[in-house]
C-alpha cells in the first residue's frame, strides 16, 4: 500500500513536470512567434521606408531633369530672340548703307552730268569765238585786198594821165 502511494505520488510529480515542460515549450513557441512577427513587421516597415525614400529620390531627380529641360528651352528661346534681333539690326544697317550709297551715286552722276554740260558749253563757246575771229580776219583781209586793188587802179590811172 505504501508503495502504491509512493507510485501515485511519483506519477503525479511526473505529470506535473510534463505539464510544466509543455507550458514552457508553449511559452517558448509563443515568444518565438512573437519575435518572428516583430521581425517581419520591422522588415516591412523598413521596406516601406526604403521605398518611400527611393520614390522621393526619383521624384527629386525627375523634377531636376524637368527644371534643366525648362532652363535649356528658355536659354534656346532667348538665344533665338537675340539672333533674330541681331539679324534685323544688320538688315536695317545694310538697308541704310545701300540707301546712302545710292544717294552718293546719284549725286556723283548729277555732278558728272553738270560738268559734262559745262565742258560742252565751254567748248561750244570757244568754237564760236574761233569762228567769229576767223570771220573777222577774213573780212579784214578782203578789205585790205580791195583797198590795194583800188590803190593800184588809181596809180595806174595816174601813170596813164602822166603819159
Amino acid at each position: 500500500m505504501q508503495t502504491c502511494v509512493v507510485e501515485k505520488k511519483k506519477k503525479k510529480k511526473k505529470k506535473k513536470q510534463k505539464k510544466k515542460k509543455q507550458k514552457k515549450k508553449k511559452k517558448k513557441k509563443k515568444k518565438k512567434k512573437k519575435q518572428k512577427q516583430k521581425k517581419k513587421k520591422k522588415q516591412k516597415k523598413q521596406k516601406k521606408k526604403k521605398q518611400k525614400k527611393k520614390k522621393k529620390k526619383q521624384k527629386k531627380k525627375k523634377q531636376k531633369k524637368k527644371k534643366k529641360k525648362k532652363q535649356k528651352k528658355k536659354k534656346k528661346k532667348k538665344k533665338k530672340k537675340k539672333q533674330k534681333k541681331k539679324k534685323q539690326k544688320q538688315k536695317k544697317k545694310q538697308k541704310k548703307k545701300k540707301k546712302k550709297q545710292k544717294k552718293k551715286k546719284k549725286k556723283k552722276q548729277v555732278q558728272k552730268k553738270k560738268q559734262k554740260k559745262k565742258k560742252q558749253k565751254k567748248k561750244q563757246k570757244k568754237k564760236k569765238q574761233k569762228k567769229k575771229k576767223q570771220k573777222k580776219k577774213k573780212q579784214k583781209k578782203k578789205k585790205q585786198k580791195k583797198k590795194q586793188k583800188k590803190k593800184k587802179k588809181a596809180e595806174a590811172e595816174e601813170a596813164e594821165e602822166e603819159a
